[in-house]
């Protein structure tokens, strides 16, 4: 007898069959909730992507706006440029990547292959400039100086050259406008980069950057970059499964970006950069005793403010370099001529990343902090050729002696043996080498009162904030470096170094008297920069005002109306009272007409011009020394300073003359005509405007006569100048030789938080801008200062 079922199938068989109806079952119903999913819960959104699938998007890049002086003249504007760029999608579509396409370009161009071929690669690690440092789906530009047949060429032969455009293209030009170079403070413009496409790509306005969007990278241009980009034009075209166009499913219209008005005055900005420029090539040319050689003044900055506002008139650093050539994108070359170690790092804007010892300069800050702490300015303090701290004898320059003598003509003379004496002092009762739990600390938190150690805040990017060496940063240092100081110090070497790292590795944390004195006098660890130091004397000219230095005014849309201004802003007091105010306000008159700076000022007319000043000849361990020479009118300051340059007085003496000659139309016999005046008082109002949008400027009866040194009657223009070349550095002629002295000379709360943040390069991209460490000077820490 079978015991097969009726059925015909085995137990077996039958739970087979209902396991695979399960999976089956299980599986439509997968399938069902996926079919669910994706055409009714989501329906929208695959909806929109799969419209986006036959939308391609073509850019008009908007015209970026101007950036212009306080008169309205063309700093950084725009022009017209038959651009040839090309697609490497259509040459990585040809069957030889495209090769024979870019040699038939370079012969027509008249350019090497080569070069032709590297503008066209992308920019990665491995690869340096020039390269595309865009996005490899935006056309590239090979050239943007093509000529009409250049054009014409490429236009008819189309088929010899696909991919290959050539079209007029509004491209940015940096004007030179009245002479002016401001390199460092304009910046320049770079393709975004693939990655910032990408990052983007779900943001809209001016939150989303295009494929053909170029972007600041440095300087105003990148600070203001959502000010002057403007909206890039989109055209959306519908295309087959080909990529053929079917349809247009909607334009948008670029929008010009807005303007921006600076505080800058385009002929103060030149006078200021011929005259760091001669100075710097006059001070290559005088004989340093101490090194037996000339002084090599490699690099310098100056900076002019507006000591009510903050504003800054004209800022130089040299060396420097035509901004231009980083217009259509940079070649090796040019690259490699900026970034060496040869170039000194032009890119540097050394008036706000340049930082170094400020010498005797810093001694306004010293005498506030005397004062704080109770020292007198009725008393007289004992200023000896000579001291003995710490087993070291500090001296004073060339161990002059003056006796007893008042705070004030310390300042003036510029007696180091002074302020060694009152920083020991009060180091001593703040507990020398064991200090107290709380000490007092009078230099180190006055100095911060005075906004050092901290940036100020500028609306440039990469700025540095200089160094207050107090207790704290004396054990954070001490915390990084004991390692190599002690590793240093088993090597048993005698140098001036290994004497220090043998020091150090032992009790470098502690503030030793040393330390205190060397502070005191603008010397040690101590750094600031040029744009902090024009602060603070400016605020001694302005009542005690501590003002946040800006180069922006406002706001200006393309048609010239106000879109926003950029006020002044007061970030700090003085930390002493009004009558120290007008002791420190006559004692740096007197440095002028009787005390250190004042064989570079005979003549001038003090009387009506009053001009204050203090002097500074910083010394840096390996180096020659540094000329300081920071000063002001009841208007301006003005700083400058030369690294290796010689003294504060000697270095840039007669170049700070100069600028105030310009700025007031002082002759060189102190004459005084107002006609002659570039700036007799700062420009307030922002300037008129067109309807056109293009500025109104005003006719200027004066011109900058380099072969006179002074200034001149001249027609000028009443509208705009055209773009032009930038100039190059304009000698200026040296004062009438003055003699030597034969003294000590060469003789609010504050807010750390208020300031501009730093824009780090897009990856892949040029970073040497903000490589700031070149820029600092290793300082002598048992040295002594010089007027």
């Amino acid at each position: 007898m079978s015991n097969i079922p009726e059925t015909g199938r085995t137990r077996r068989v039958t739970i087979r069959l209902v396991v695979l109806q399960i999976l089956v079952l299980s599986l439509l119903a997968t399938l069902g909730g996926r079919l669910w999913y994706l055409q009714i819960r989501n329906a929208k959104e695959y909806t929109a992507k799969a419209t986006g699938n036959h939308i391609r998007e073509v850019v008009e890049p908007a015209v970026r706006g101007e950036i212009l002086d306080a008169s309205g003249r063309i700093l950084a504007g725009n022009e017209t440029r038959l651009v040839v760029s090309v697609s490497r999608t259509s040459l990585l579509q040809q069957k030889d990547g495209g090769k024979a396409v870019l040699g038939r370009l370079a012969e027509v161009l008249g350019m090497p292959a080569k070069d032709v071929q590297e503008k066209v690669r992308l920019c990665d690690a491995k690869t340096s400039q020039p390269c595309w440092n865009g996005s490899p789906y935006q056309p590239i530009p090979v050239t943007k100086e093509a000529t009409t047949q250049q054009a014409m060429q490429i236009m008819e032969r189309r088929e010899d050259f696909p991919g290959v455009t050539a079209q007029p293209t509004a491209v940015r030009r940096y004007t030179g406008a009245e002479g002016a170079n401001m390199a460092q403070v304009l910046g320049y413009l770079s393709p975004v980069t693939d990655d910032e496409v990408s990052r983007t790509a779900d943001k809209t306005g001016l939150d989303r950057y295009l494929p053909a969007d170029q972007i600041g990278r440095a300087g105003l241009e990148s600070v203001y970059d959502r000010d002057l980009r403007g909206t890039a034009g989109i055209t959306k075209l519908e295309v087959d499964n080909l990529g053929r166009v079917i349809g247009n499913a909607g334009t948008l219209a670029p929008q010009t970006g807005n303007n921006l008005v600076t505080s800058i005055d385009a002929r103060v900005q030149k006078v200021v950069e011929d005259n760091l420029a001669q100075a710097m090539s006059d001070a290559r040319n005088t004989f340093d005793k101490v090194t037996n050689r000339n002084y090599e003044a490699d690099s310098g900055a100056a900076v002019v403010m507006d000591v009510h506002t903050g504003r800054i008139i004209a800022m130089a650093s040299a060396p420097t370099y035509d901004p231009n050539l980083w217009v259509g994108g940079i070649s090796g070359k040019d690259y490699q001529s900026l970034t060496s170690k040869d170039s000194n790092f032009p890119l540097l804007n050394r008036a706000i990343q340049g930082q170094s010892a400020p010498g005797s300069t810093f001694k306004v800050v010293s005498t506030t902090a005397a004062v704080q702490a109770g020292y007198s300015l009725d008393g007289t303090y004992p200023c000896p050729k000579a001291m003995t701290i710490g087993g070291r004898e500090f001296k004073n320059f060339e161990s002059e002696s003056f006796g007893s003598i008042s705070l004030e003509k310390a300042l003036e003379v510029s007696c180091d043996t002074v302020f060694y004496g009152l920083a020991y002092d009060q180091w001593m009762k703040d507990g020398g080498i064991k200090p107290k739990k709380d000490p007092a600390d009078w230099f180190f938190k006055t100095a911060h009162e005075f906004g050092l150690g901290a940036k100020t805040g500028i609306d440039l990017p990469s700025e540095v904030p200089g160094r207050v060496p107090d207790r704290q940063w004396k054990q954070s240092f001490y915390d990084n470096n004991k390692d190599a100081w002690c590793a240093q110090a088993q090597k048993g070497g005698n140098s001036f170094s290994d004497q220090i790292a043998k020091e150090n590795c032992v009790d470098g944390y502690q503030m030793r008297a040393g330390d205190a004195v060397n502070y005191a006098i603008g010397q040690g660890d101590t750094l600031v920069t040029p744009v902090q130091m024009a602060r603070i004397y400016s605020a001694l000219a302005n009542g005690g005002t501590f003002y946040r230095p800006t180069i922006a005014k406002a706001v200006i849309s393309p048609s010239g109306d106000l879109v926003r201004e950029i006020a002044p802003h007061a970030d700090a007091k003085f930390p002493g009272d009004q009558k120290l105010l007008s002791y420190i306000d006559q004692a740096t008159a007197g440095v002028i007409t009787s005390g250190t700076a004042a064989w570079k000022f005979n003549g001038w007319p003090q009387d009506k011009i009053a001009l204050h000043a203090k002097t500074g000849t910083a010394e840096v361990e390996g180096k020659q020394t540094t000329s300081w020479l920071d000063t002001y009118s009841k208007d301006y300051a003005v700083v400058m300073t030369i690294s290796q340059g010689g003294t504060g007085s000697g270095g840039s003496g007669d170049a700070i003359r100069r600028i105030y000659q310009a700025l007031y139309g002082v002759d060189d016999k102190g004459n005084i005509d107002n006609g002659k005046a570039l700036l007799p008082t700062p420009q307030a109002d922002l300037p008129k405007f067109n309807p056109d949008g293009t500025a109104i400027i005003k006719p200027a009866a004066y011109t900058v006569d380099p072969a006179q040194g002074s200034v001149a009657q001249v027609p000028a223009p009443a509208a705009v100048p055209a773009l032009a070349p930038t100039a190059a550095l304009t000698p200026v002629p040296a004062l009438a030789p003055a003699p030597a002295p034969s003294d000590a000379a060469a003789a609010v709360a504050w807010d750390p938080s208020a300031t501009f943040l730093d824009q780090a390069p897009p990856a892949g991209s040029p970073a040497s801008y903000t490589a700031v460490d070149t820029a600092l000077e290793p300082t002598n820490r048992q040295g002594r200062g010089r007027a």
